[in-house]
């Protein structure tokens, strides 16, 4: 399950560099912000099917590559991390929870 977090985490944050923004929220993280609407979104929009086959498939080397930086960023700010985890959570365990992937 932590490779399929970390692999929804990395497709969030290729989505939001996408983006273009016009207006920043105020925010101390408006880029976490941003990752953490359109992981939430994916979320609420992706059938249980459609998660179960994300999970299977294994991620490309780029997608690996940002996933570890990623990661990388938030266990170095704490606060960043926390910032963007308490926006998450509940809407991704909810989910995975209705999904039957967590019991």
């Amino acid at each position: 399950m932590k490779m399929f977090q970390t692999r929804t985490i990395i497709l969030a944050v290729l989505l939001a560099m996408q983006l273009t923004v016009a207006q920043q929220p105020a925010s101390q993280y408006p880029i976490a912000d941003k990752v953490a609407d359109k992981l939430i979104q994916k979320y609420q929009t992706s059938s249980c099917q459609q998660l179960a086959q994300e999970k299977q498939q294994p991620p490309p080397a780029q997608k690996e590559a940002m996933e570890q930086r990623v990661v990388q960023t938030l266990h170095q700010d704490p606060e960043m991390r926390k910032h963007f985890l308490d926006r998450v959570a509940a809407p991704i365990v909810n989910k995975l929870f209705e999904c039957g992937f967590i019991p």
